[in-house]
């Protein structure tokens, strides 16, 4: 079984769920050299951190990394580095309610039929958007590699909730504004409007879905392994392992189809002795293969599927349709706390394949010489 596993090179393993102890990651791979911290980490984590807005679940988690190994005198020794954080926040009570009635939307029945009920169902178990925290932790590292040996630039933000939509983002926007606000939206005004929608649809039991935005700037040309290992679906594979993903599309995605060749293509051009595209329809991404241009894509999540409405489904006991509702800690909005696992899951990525195109040594810096 190989389903917790991502990467070639650069290899995490994943492990924990919602309520048990902890939630932790091991990578291996990582090159010696790399300066790290647990500060380094924390950054990152404190930015999905739950319960810290009115508009995130309720749930109180310090989600305070320990470095565990891998890690002597302020970088990093080429073993692998182990992260954990602790549960602490936990109430499994309301799940023990629901074990015989699967929640609408969840994972819940097939789960319970792939694992014949030995699986953990408390706050959904492995299947949890909880352990999207130990994404977090192994992306941080990675982030700092990309930008380390690279200079790799990774910005997402959100541009959609609720059917409410941003206006143009600019770069320089999104760097500065992304996480000024609860939403995680460089447009400010139409940010403000994002939040009284998941707040108006908190308040009748419900939730909303959106649009979250991501650009990779600095990409050197030939990433990606084609066939099976290309980059974009590279990427697509690890950002639909997101729990509430239910669509990717790069560069103009979609809107593709609705254009001619003449259109679509992106013409090349020299500027400062450097060939670029005078467009970027194909997101930097071409057969395959990162052609130098920035790394554009979007990834739409559904709604929270967990919500306090009735819903209908049914007892597997008795074998009745019934109506139940549903209580616990859960975000109205996945998709503000879901910008910066978008961006480790797209560094975990990118230093896979950076790695494995020779463009990351194995050590990057050397203390003495042997």
């Amino acid at each position: 079984m190989t389903g917790n596993i991502l990467g070639e090179r650069f290899v995490i393993v994943t492990f924990g769920e919602s309520h048990g102890k902890c939630v932790g990651v091991v990578i291996d791979g990582c090159p010696a050299g790399l300066p790290l911290s647990e500060i380094d980490i924390q950054n990152e984590l404190d930015l999905r951190k739950p319960g810290v807005s009115l508009i995130t679940t309720p749930r109180k988690e310090e989600d305070k990394v320990e470095i565990l190994s891998g890690v002597f005198n302020g970088f990093t020794t080429g073993a692998p580095i182990c992260m954990i954080i602790w549960n602490k926040d936990v109430d499994s009570k309301p799940y023990d309610l629901i074990t015989k009635t699967p929640r609408p939307g969840r994972e819940d029945y097939p789960a319970y039929v792939k694992y014949s009920g030995f699986n953990d169902y408390r706050g959904g178990g492995r299947f949890s958007g909880r352990v999207t925290a130990s994404f977090v932790m192994a992306g941080a590292v990675a982030k700092k590699l990309l930008n380390y040996t690279l200079g790799l630039e990774i910005i997402a933000y959100t541009i959609e909730i609720g059917g409410i939509k941003a206006g143009k983002i600019n770069l320089d926007e999104a760097r500065r504004l992304r996480y000024t606000n609860e939403v995680r939206c460089p447009d400010l005004q139409v940010a403000s409007q994002m939040r009284d929608k998941i707040l108006e649809v908190q308040k009748i039991g419900d939730s909303v879905g959106g649009i979250i935005e991501c650009v990779v700037n600095n990409v050197p040309i030939g990433l990606g392994e084609p066939i099976f290992s290309s980059l974009d679906s590279e990427l697509s594979k690890a950002l639909f392992s997101i729990p509430g993903v239910k669509g990717v599309e790069f560069g103009i995605g979609f809107n593709a189809a609705r254009k001619l060749g003449s259109e679509n293509n992106d013409p090349y051009k020299i500027v400062n002795g450097k060939i670029v595209t005078a467009t970027n329809n194909a997101g930097g991404i071409l057969g395959g293969i990162s052609n130098g241009m920035p790394i554009v894509f979007r990834v739409a999540f559904k709604p929270t599927a967990s919500i306090a409405k009735p819903q209908k489904t049914v007892n597997l006991e008795t074998m009745e349709e019934i109506e139940i509702t549903i209580s616990g800690k859960h975000d109205p909005c996945i998709v503000p706390r879901a910008v910066p696992v978008v961006e480790s899951v797209t560094s975990l990525v990118l230093a896979d394949q950076a790695l494995r195109s020779g463009f990351i040594p194995n050590v990057l810096t050397r203390k003495c010489n042997l």
